[in-house]
């Protein structure tokens, strides 16, 4: 991106920040930290609805008193819809085993169900918001559809929408209520329990009918099932075929719409191929169709399903379309969405907190502004000169990165830092307290700052990252790859974005990396930039040939010396190819594209042999 472009759309953001703070309401958005639930060898991305929530507040579109926290729902309120021998059954040890499909600690059961109940909390209040409002209120969080009065299913303990309009209830709403339900997944939860109420219409499109024969005999519902690898025009064909007469005969005087984003394309875990066009489309009918007429009752908003990394896309895409007059804005990938994310996180703490100083200069004399040759007589007391150790444990632990390594079953990290080597300060996280020899070393990095490597910019250079799980095997899926000794704890981009976060601090360029195997400049190079041109060219020759090959076989060729460089016929040998991620203007300048592009074209092309592997 150039400077030209990086500034114009700091200008829009910054006018559209404007707007919001001037005063043009739009949708309230509920959300709390407490939604996230990181367990492993579960799709759901713990971050989606922050990932939306920051992206939609960097893009300028969020008014501070538009945004929400939920709360837990109470028993009382879970007791209206839940029979009480289900609810007592959720505190013994396994009982959510063959509800989430997992198996999971006593610890991990304790999250789970608050995490839900929370959910249901925030459910609670956007429908409260959204009828105060008479407008549009997205929860970013729940849809929890699967779950039935007397048990739980398919992840799904609590269903919010039954909890809230039984709480709606008991304050004497007595009007119609029509649940939208676009889940990929039928909402056979939702339907049970109201099968015998006249005033809630249950209205689903999803890809397999379940055999629940209560929800089958429901009174007011609508079950539309679409096999197999349903496309764009067959889907919404149905939904604007089927949901107008719905919507006219129902009347409704609230709406529940759960937009889930399984239908996706790229959902890990569905079988529709719904494009991101598509799904936009869907979402705005349905906003259309109840918000733009006449009767336009309230709206509540409920992500529901989605699995994966761009599970957060489709509604991020939706919610900017509702903020920016119709108009949805660009989205940024998964990277930089986490980056946006833990930039956001980072705003809440100050740089007093981080550094152990006060806030305000009290004009207190120290021992080195009277003797200034003292300072450096003493040990390094700061991690990169900033953070004081109690301010980097703050950081990681408002980050949320704590507690996605106790999600993985780490229950007490500990964090150690080694400082004063001229090579770095080293930071290593353990997964437990304990002797050293007995602990699990979880995350080890030396970062520096670096003003040598590009003249006039100042960079946080990364000499080592080490992210590892030793309680977990290596598998066919997961190889072992050089340099591993035991499998990644998949936190790369948000420790990457954690270092971004810290180049903000600092007033740092960008962030400096030198690959040591091909695998790992394989995959940066989305979002790092080689900084000498002909390494880039290198990097395209070396891939060219390593083409059709997995990431852990071509890496693997690479370091056994299979690779031979054609022009001079010697065997190829991985070298030290510095890389960088701009975070500033001056870095993107820096990196002139075109000038850079002409250079990587003189360079090149590099042309590989591959001898044949072994075995």
């Amino acid at each position: 991106m150039s400077v030209a472009s990086f500034l114009l759309r700091t200008l829009r953001r910054g006018r559209r920040k404007v707007g919001r703070l001037l005063g043009r309401h739009g949708p309230d958005f509920v959300y709390s930290r407490r939604y996230q639930l990181d367990l492993p060898g579960a799709l759901v991305d713990p971050l989606r609805g922050e990932r939306i929530l920051s992206f939609l507040d960097a893009a300028g579109l969020l008014a501070p008193a538009a945004v929400h926290t939920a709360a837990p729902a109470s028993y009382r309120h879970l007791r209206r819809v839940h029979a009480d021998d289900y609810l007592d059954t959720l505190s013994q040890p396994g009982s959510l085993t063959t509800v989430v499909g997992l198996v999971i600690s006593d610890d991990q059961t304790e999250r789970i169900v608050e995490t839900q109940r929370v959910m249901v909390g925030g459910t609670l209040l956007a429908t409260a918001l959204a009828l105060a409002s008479k407008g549009i209120a997205v929860n970013l969080g729940g849809g929890l559809h699967h779950a039935f009065a007397a048990k739980g299913e398919r992840f799904c303990l609590f269903n919010d929408v039954a909890v809230a309009i039984a709480e709606l209830r008991a304050r004497g709403f007595t009007g119609k209520v029509l649940i939208v339900d676009l889940d990929l997944h039928d909402g056979d939860g939702t339907r049970s329990i109201f099968a015998e109420d006249p005033s809630v219409h249950t209205f689903s499109i999803h890809n397999l009918t379940t055999s629940d024969e209560r929800g089958r005999r429901a009174v007011e519902a609508t079950v539309l099932e679409l096999p197999g690898e349903v496309t764009d025009g067959l889907y919404l064909d149905t939904l604007r075929r089927h949901l107008p007469p719905v919507w006219d005969r129902v009347r409704p005087e609230l709406v529940f719409y759960l937009a889930g984003c399984d239908p996706a394309a790229d959902d890990a875990l569905g079988n529709w191929k719904i494009s991101p066009a598509g799904m936009l489309e869907r979402d705005r009918f349905v906003a259309r169709l109840v918000r733009g007429g006449v009767r336009r009752p309230p709206l509540v908003v409920l992500l529901a399903g989605g699995y994966g990394h761009h599970s957060w896309r489709p509604s991020a895409r939706f919610f900017s379309c509702l903020l920016h007059h119709g108009k949805p804005l660009p989205l940024p990938d998964f990277e930089e969405s986490t980056v946006l994310r833990y930039r956001r996180v980072a705003q809440e703490t100050s740089s007093s907190e981080l550094t152990g100083e006060p806030a305000v200069d009290d004009w207190g004399l120290t021992l080195e502004d009277i003797l200034p040759s003292t300072a450096g007589m003493h040990r390094p007391t700061r991690f990169l000169g900033f953070y004081s150790r109690q301010g980097l444990e703050l950081a990681l632990e408002r980050s949320g990165l704590l507690d996605r390594l106790r999600s993985r079953g780490f229950a007490d990290p500990v964090i150690e830092l080694e400082l004063g080597n001229p090579a770095g300060d080293t930071l290593r996280i353990y997964g437990e307290r304990g002797e050293k020899a007995h602990r699990d070393l979880l995350i080890e990095t030396r970062l520096a700052i670096d003003r040598r490597e590009l003249p006039g910019l100042s960079l946080l250079r990364i000499e080592w990252l080490l992210l590892q799980n030793p309680r977990l095997p290596f598998t066919p899926e997961r190889p072992r790859l050089p340099g591993q000794k035991h499998p990644g704890l998949g936190l790369l981009p948000d420790v990457i974005a954690l270092f971004v976060v810290a180049c903000d601090r600092l007033q740092l360029d960008g962030l400096l990396f030198v690959p040591s195997h091909y695998h790992t400049a394989s995959q940066g190079r989305k979002h790092l930039r080689f900084v000498h041109p002909e390494h880039e060219a290198l990097l395209r020759g070396l891939e060219k040939t390593l083409h059709g090959m997995h990431l852990g076989e071509a890496t693997h060729a690479v370091a056994s010396g299979r690779l031979t460089d054609t022009h001079t016929g010697e065997p190829f040998t991985w070298r030290a190819m510095p890389m960088v991620l701009p975070v500033t203007p001056a870095l993107h300048t820096y990196l002139n594209e075109a000038e850079y592009q002409r250079k990587v074209e003189e360079a090149g092309p590099y042309e590989f042999r591959l001898a044949p592997g072994g075995g």
